[in-house]
């Protein structure tokens, strides 16, 4: 079954937030449970960041055990070395995900780890952005997706440096046509590289194809210094860049097969990120996004 007929079968979830092992325990941490009670159309989904060898933390489970609607987004895997796909590897995220039933599997598609997958090994860097790395990466979303039997959406992770000669619209466009796949745009890592590379926010969507959007995520950013060289920190406040908003406007105006969006602000009180979730649910309306269609179900 192609991409085309697979995403007609895959759920609406809306807004949501995401998390990760521990990430509820940080000082003026987001309280999930709030937002569903109090918010709930801003709490479509949890996205629940995995590191298959920590599982998953109590807040995790609570949500899983409750029937709320999950996605699992790895946080572990290099998707174009063949190597990293071990059967103790794969048997732990198949156990993960019958856990928590998750719509889909998603995650940073770049490199996870330097050398063998090791706590002292970890880290996130971009992808070689050429047509061979696209290839190879593909070929790894399609094995995993054969793997654990959900649709994997691969996401352009963020970075402060790039190498390959292609645009990172390109090399996504690349990935999804190759692998027959759909992806997760994270605009504000998009936001990042273009500033990074001094474009305008919205340069390389010519011809990318936002039909295979699937879902987004927006997150604010810091803007740093170190040594002269200025860069944006992914640092997941409420304070959203402008050039991410405009590349969220863009993409919801055209991504008829987006099926939910992520507000990632999980280390950050319910009050402060009101402001994001409300801009990010008017922007949707304003689209006339299918997702709009959520924020009625959840005011019954």
């Amino acid at each position: 079954m192609s991409f085309t007929d697979r995403v007609r079968h895959l759920p609406v979830l809306g807004v949501g937030v995401s998390t990760e092992y521990g990430a509820a325990e940080a000082t003026g941490a987001l309280d999930v449970e709030a937002l569903w009670r109090d918010h709930r159309a801003y709490a479509g989904f949890l996205e629940l960041g995995v590191e298959a060898s920590k599982g998953l933390d109590a807040q995790a489970h609570a949500w899983a055990d409750s029937g709320r609607p999950t996605t699992y987004h790895f946080l572990d895997i290099n998707l174009d070395e063949p190597e990293d796909f071990d059967p103790r590897w794969l048997a732990r995220i198949q156990a993960l995900a019958a856990a928590v039933k998750p719509a889909w599997m998603c995650g940073d598609a770049g490199l996870w780890h330097f050398g063998p997958r090791d706590r002292n090994h970890m880290l996130l860097l971009p992808p070689i952005l050429t047509a061979e790395a696209a290839e190879d990466m593909a070929q790894g979303v399609a094995r995993l997706r054969e793997a654990v039997g959900l649709e994997i959406l691969p996401e352009n992770p963020p970075g402060e440096a790039f190498v390959g000669d292609l645009h990172l619209l390109e090399f996504f466009g690349e990935v999804c046509h190759r692998g027959d796949t759909g992806m997760l745009l994270d605009c504000a890592h998009l936001a990042i590289y273009q500033r990074a590379k001094g474009l305008d926010p919205l340069a390389g969507f010519e011809g990318f194809p936002l039909d295979r959007v699937v879902e987004l995520h927006i997150a604010g950013g810091v803007e740093r210094q170190h040594e002269g060289f200025a860069y944006v920190a992914d640092d997941h406040t409420p304070a959203v860049l402008d050039e991410t908003w405009a590349i969220f406007e863009h993409v919801i105006a055209g991504a008829h097969n987006l099926k939910a969006v992520v507000f990632e602000c999980e280390r950050n009180p319910l009050e402060a990120c009101l402001p994001g979730f409300k801009r990010i649910a008017d922007a949707l309306i304003a689209a006339g996004s299918p997702l709009a269609v959520t924020f009625e179900e959840a005011s019954r």
